[in-house]
């Protein structure tokens, strides 16, 4: 599937009346594994994307390059429509600008820009901050002049519900609706009203992270306007405990045929796409 088919059916989500849940993925295999399953979307966290590439926490020590070339192996792997978390846009507007045109070219479907001060400043508390409304609308507007492909989804994201409160969430989010974002993602909100203030007063359909249970159930969420719900991202976690579990037996003595959970050797064949490597075997080098 072209990239632009898989940005209009991103906006084909959008604009529907149901909330769907993503997949979180963080390379190839997990990404074709969400698409065989029938995941509508993909995410790809910054944090997951710290972890998988360079083996650290999400501290801003991810290179941009490095995270569009893992996005880009991702893509190419498969047809899942894939909304990215471009953190601050790493930097100013202007360096927002370049992330766009990177996150574009690598093939994201959707990219999610936050207001938060990042990296971490020398001496500042260890608690997110946000830059002032005027930066973050600045950085928005910036983002919509950098797209090439108007199908690309810019999404205005704020962490204000749980460091300055509601109403300054909504203040923010009104702002940058008003400069041209395509969605709104308000991180923080834990509570029925406080996502129902945000839906009566900002005119976007929202992306949003199921943070607790009150705010848990799909149904509800699509009465709220939010049309894109992200569950955290366990399978991560639950890839890496598997490493480890099947690592930790071998080196304590397990013979391989005996390790537990392992799939049939079909499992595999259909992640990398055997029979398609197979028939062009046969088509070009018999």
């Amino acid at each position: 599937m072209r990239t632009r088919e898989r940005r209009e059916r991103f906006r084909a989500l959008l604009e529907g009346d149901d909330c769907v849940a993503t997949a979180s993925v963080f390379d190839p295999f997990s990404a074709r594994i969400a698409e065989d399953l029938g995941f509508e979307s993909g995410v790809f966290g910054g944090s997951v994307a710290s972890m998988a590439v360079t083996g650290a926490p999400d501290l801003m020590g991810l290179t941009l390059t490095e995270f569009a070339q893992q996005i880009h192996r991702i893509c190419r792997a498969g047809d899942l429509s894939l909304i990215v978390d471009a953190d601050d846009g790493y930097g100013n507007a202007i360096n927002v600008m370049r992330s766009v045109e990177e996150l574009e070219t690598a093939g994201a479907a959707a990219l999610t820009l936050e207001d938060t001060v990042l990296p971490l400043p020398f001496g500042a508390p260890r608690a997110d901050q946000l830059i002032s409304l005027e930066e973050g609308v600045g950085k928005m507007r910036a983002a919509l002049a950098a797209r090439s492909d108007p199908n690309l989804v810019i999404v205005g994201r704020t962490s204000a519900a749980g460091i300055t409160g509601v109403e300054d969430a909504i203040r923010r989010l009104k702002a940058y609706a008003e400069a041209g974002v395509d969605a709104v993602f308000p991180v923080g909100v834990k509570q029925r009203d406080a996502l129902a203030a945000i839906h009566d007063a900002v005119d976007r359909p929202m992306v949003f992270h199921i943070a607790s249970e009150e705010v848990a159930d799909l149904s509800y969420l699509a009465t709220q306007g939010v049309r894109i719900a992200l569950q955290g991202h366990a399978t991560f976690a639950a890839a890496m405990k598997a490493v480890h579990d099947t690592l930790k037996a071998l080196r304590e003595g397990t013979a391989p045929r005996d390790l537990p959970g392992l799939p049939d050797a079909g499992f595999m064949k259909r992640l990398s796409r055997q029979a398609d490597y197979d028939a062009r075997l046969d088509a070009f080098l018999t």
